[in-house]
This record gives structure tokens, C-alpha cells and sequence, in this order.
């Protein structure tokens, strides 16, 4: 650290700004963002226009979302605890900023004769 002003910053590790000032306190999502896992895809829906109301934080995870991701990959792009991610993603949710889905799964067509061949091989075995 060069001076007294810089009593905020460590050079190693970035900038020191505690999870729980990102969320102004707050420790639990809004009921918009109560179901939130590592897997839900999050996408943006448009820029908003009210920008002064949103933190840094929230801008970015909009920045973030133009394409989907998910809670755990936005979390990982912000370097911040996943709670503090959920919480963030609550306050764009209830706004409407950015929209959630379950995580994309697709269904593989089940062949029996081919199951079946392999239980037949283990139960040999």
C-alpha cells in the first residue's frame, strides 16, 4: 500500500469489500429468488433504463446475461459467495431485469433391448 488512502485495497488480493456490503446486510434472496439453485439459467431480458437504482454489481450481472447463464457461472464471473449472487439476482428478478429457467434437459430415447443386454453382462459377470 503506496498511503493512508489506499487503506481499502491490497495489491495481492483486489479490492476488500466485505459480501454482506454488496447486499447491503441482507443474508436471504427476496421471494423472487427463493428458488434459486446452482443450475438455473438466468438471461436478461433487456438493458434498464433506470440505472442509477442498480449497483455496480447488478449492472454487471445484467452485462453478464445477455446470454444465459447459470446462478453458480454468474457467482464465478463476479467473484462473490453464491448467497451474495442469489440475493443480487432477487432484486434483478423482482424488477424484471433478468428472467430464471430450470437448467436445459434433454431426454435420451431408452432403448430396453440395450439395458437389458447390460444387466444380462453384469449379472454374468
Amino acid at each position: 500500500m503506496s498511503n493512508s488512502s489506499d487503506w481499502w485495497y491490497d495489491e495481492a488480493a483486489g479490492p476488500m469489500v466485505r459480501p454482506y456490503a454488496m447486499v447491503s446486510g441482507r443474508t436471504r434472496p427476496k421471494p423472487a429468488g427463493e428458488d434459486l439453485t446452482l443450475t438455473t439459467q438466468v438471461r436478461a431480458l433487456r438493458t434498464t433504463t433506470d440505472q442509477a437504482a442498480l449497483s455496480v454489481e447488478h449492472l454487471e450481472i445484467i452485462k453478464l446475461c445477455r446470454k444465459p447463464l447459470s446462478v453458480a457461472e454468474v457467482a464465478a464471473y463476479l467473484h462473490a459467495p453464491l448467497v451474495v449472487v442469489k440475493v443480487l439476482l432477487s432484486d434483478l428478478i423482482q424488477r424484471g431485469d433478468v428472467i430464471t429457467s430450470g437448467p436445459a434437459t434433454t431426454v435420451a430415447p431408452v432403448d430396453m433391448n440395450l439395458l437389458q443386454k447390460v444387466l444380462d453382462g453384469v449379472r454374468a459377470i
